[in-house]
């Protein structure tokens, strides 16, 4: 059987649902293929459901550590079998939200595996033939093995099998230090787990600004996550519930299991000359980039390629964009740093820890580094006024209200 649409669609996260819930407004005819659940990484296997398990971590920390709120709560527990349930309902309602609106908007989805077959035909695996004017491949990516650390899923865990655990370990080790590494560390630390994370590179978090990582170190020392910096496994020794990592330079770490948070690799397929978008396009693999794409490719709305916003979640949360300060020349720029704790808002929420980091040349922001409660807000504030151009003193016409994190902007630009 053969059938006719303007547009076939090989994967449903955010790039492909994206691209079909806007092809009927642009009047194309869309057919989606997806054999797992539509959302994607990005909502069954990543950001939605690492979020609702670590806001449960963060809850727990606060009532550990509410008595000088004048909040006595005595004997906190963890029901980590609940936190797991909470978590599953949480992406099952949004999937069900997500697949009304495929539907209403009139995309066919296809639950089969699709195979491209020439540059116009997709062919499912029930041998019917789908003709389409375009084809956009958005068949995402998965977690990366590393050699020696291969992935067993009972003791050498990938990011999808955390996910699934049925109770904490009381220990664990994480390789990796990205936002997937730094934000189950945190989510582990904060039930109490005892956690440790090695880096191949000299500081935790290293695509980030230096002054990020370094403070990010900082709090980890005094929450007591251990860190390994410059170094990476050597060898690997798993006995029943344990698992012995030998570090290059010869410390030996025990824990119960092993996390490899080293990132993602691409899902190939073979396009013929199809338009790839999302983390299969081997550009940056955030769900916001690759719905982007989606919506330039569909309805041509262009974006800034530069100005894509990163956030690595936790408390506090930590958001840029733009350049970093170690990537400029010296003496080429102007420099802001406001400490949180100096905000109002900040003390009365507890949640002092933290800076606002400006850089500027000839009058104009050019790179934001926040550790602050709402900094994954924070930077959109500062975004928006990079990508329209706006002048640091035309900034300063604006009333910011108080109190609040934002303000904070404010006073950084008089320090420009």
């Amino acid at each position: 059987m053969e059938n006719n649409f303007d547009i076939g669609i090989i994967g449903g996260g955010p790039a492909g649902y994206t691209t079909a819930l806007h092809s009927k407004e642009e009047g194309f005819s869309a057919v989606l293929f997806e054999m797992d659940e539509l959302g994607g990484t990005c909502l069954n296997k990543g950001c939605i459901p690492t979020k609702a398990i670590l806001h449960s971590a963060q809850m727990y920390k606060e009532m550990k550590n509410s008595t000088n709120l004048g909040i006595n709560a005595e004997n906190v527990t963890v029901d980590f079998q609940k936190v797991m349930e909470r978590k599953n309902e949480i992406v099952l309602k949004l999937r069900k939200m997500l697949e009304l609106s495929i539907k209403n908007s009139g995309t066919t989805v296809i639950k089969l595996h699709a195979e491209i077959i020439d540059n116009n035909k997709i062919r499912d695996n029930e041998g019917n033939i789908y003709n389409c004017k375009k084809i956009i491949i958005a068949v995402g990516a998965k977690p990366r093995e590393i050699k020696g650390l291969e992935f067993d899923h009972k003791q050498i865990l990938s990011s999808d099998d955390v996910l699934n655990l049925e109770k904490l370990p009381k220990s664990i080790t994480i390789i990796g230090s990205g936002a997937i590494g730094i934000e189950w560390a945190r989510i582990f630390s904060n039930f109490g787990v005892e956690t440790t994370i090695v880096e191949m590179a000299e500081h935790l978090l290293p695509i980030a600004d230096i002054e990020v990582s370094k403070r990010l170190e900082r709090i980890f020392k005094g929450e007591k996550v251990k860190f390994y910096l410059n170094n990476c496994v050597e060898k690997v020794e798993k006995s029943e519930n344990n698992v012995k990592l030998t570090l290059k330079t010869g410390e030996e770490i025990n824990s119960e299991c092993v996390l490899v948070g080293v990132g993602r690799e691409i899902n190939n397929f073979e396009n013929h000359n199809a338009t790839v978008l999302g983390d299969a396009s081997r550009g940056i693999q955030l769900a916001h980039f690759a719905s982007k794409q989606a919506l330039e490719e569909i309805k041509g709305i262009h974006f800034d390629k530069t100005l894509v916003p990163s956030v690595v979640y936790g408390t506090p949360e930590i958001a840029w964009v733009g350049v970093r300060e170690q990537d400029l020349e010296p003496d080429t720029y102007k420099k802001s740093m406001l400490l949180i704790s100096s905000l109002g808002k900040a003390q009365c929420d507890n949640a002092t820890e933290g800076f606002i980091k400006i850089l500027s040349q000839n009058d104009r922001i050019v790179g934001a580094h926040i550790v602050s409660n709402e900094a994954s807000a924070l930077i959109m504030e500062i975004l928006i006024a990079m990508q329209n151009n706006i002048s640091i003193e035309k900034l300063k016409e604006i009333c910011f209200p108080h109190p609040t994190y934002s303000e904070g902007i404010f006073d950084s630009l008089f320090k420009l």
